[in-house]
C-alpha cells in the first residue's frame, strides 16, 4: 500500500515537471518573439524565473523520492530521470539566456531607431513650425496692412464727411444770415405799412372834418340868405 502511494506521488511529481518544462518553453518562445518595450521583457523574465524555481523544486522532490526507494533498480531509474530533467532544465536555461540576449539587442535597436525617427520628426516638426510661424507672421502682417488700409480709408471718408458737414454748416449759416436780413427787411416794410396806414387814416379824417366844416359853412350861409329873420 505504501509502495502504491509512493508511485502516485512520483507520477504526480513527474507530471508537474513536464508541465513546468512545457510552460518554460512557451515563455522562452514569447521572449524570443518579444519586440518590447523593456517592461514587457522584464515581466516575461519574471514569469520564466518563477517557473524555473517551481521546476527545480519538483526535480529536487523527485530526486529525494528516488533516494528513498527500497529497490535499487527503482532508485537508479528515478535518479536517471532526475538527471535527464536536470539536463533539460539546463538546456532551457541556455535557450532562455540566448532568447533574452537576442530580445534585448532587438529592443535596443528598435529604441535607437525610434530615437532617430523621433529626432528626424522633431527636426521636421521644428522646420514645419518655423514655416508655420513664418506663414502666420506673413498672414498677420498682411492682416495688419489690410486693417491699416481700411483705417486710412475710414479716416479719409471721415475727413470728407467733416468737410461736407463744414460746407453744409457754412451754407446753413449763410442761409440763416440771409433769413435774418430778409426778416429785417420784412420788419421794416411792416413798420412802413403800419405808418402809411396810420397816415392814410389821418388824412381821411382831416378830409372828413374839412368836408363837414365846409358843409356846415354852406348850410349856414344858405340859412342866412333864405331865412334872414331866423
Amino acid at each position: 500500500m505504501m509502495a502504491a502511494s509512493a508511485d502516485v506521488h512520483v507520477r504526480i511529481c513527474e507530471q508537474e515537471i513536464i508541465k513546468y518544462d512545457l510552460e518554460i518553453k512557451a515563455f522562452i518562445q514569447d521572449v524570443s518573439e518579444c519586440t518590447g518595450p523593456q517592461s514587457k521583457l522584464t515581466d516575461l523574465n519574471y514569469k520564466v524565473k518563477e517557473k524555473f524555481n517551481n521546476l527545480r523544486q519538483r526535480i529536487q522532490d523527485l530526486e529525494q523520492m528516488g533516494k528513498e526507494q527500497d529497490k535499487e533498480s527503482d532508485k537508479l531509474a528515478l535518479l536517471n530521470k532526475v538527471e535527464r530533467h536536470q539536463k533539460q532544465m539546463l538546456s532551457n536555461q541556455t535557450a532562455w539566456r540566448k532568447a533574452n540576449l537576442a530580445c534585448t539587442l532587438s529592443i535596443d535597436k528598435l529604441e535607437k531607431e525610434d530615437l532617430l525617427n523621433s529626432e528626424n520628426m522633431s527636426v521636421r516638426h521644428r522646420k514645419m513650425t518655423k514655416e508655420s510661424l513664418a506663414q502666420t507672421s506673413s498672414d498677420i502682417t498682411e492682416s495688419l496692412m489690410s486693417i491699416s488700409r481700411m483705417m486710412s480709408q475710414q479716416v479719409q471718408q471721415s475727413e470728407e464727411t467733416m468737410s461736407s458737414l463744414a460746407t453744409s454748416s457754412r451754407t446753413v449759416q449763410e442761409t440763416h444770415e440771409e433769413f435774418k436780413a430778409m426778416s429785417g427787411t420784412i420788419q421794416l416794410g411792416r413798420k412802413l405799412i403800419i405808418k402809411y396806414n396810420r397816415r392814410e387814416l389821418t388824412d381821411k379824417l382831416l378830409i372828413f372834418l374839412a368836408l363837414a366844416l365846409f358843409l356846415a359853412t354852406v348850410l349856414y350861409i344858405l340859412k342866412k340868405r333864405l331865412f334872414p329873420f331866423f
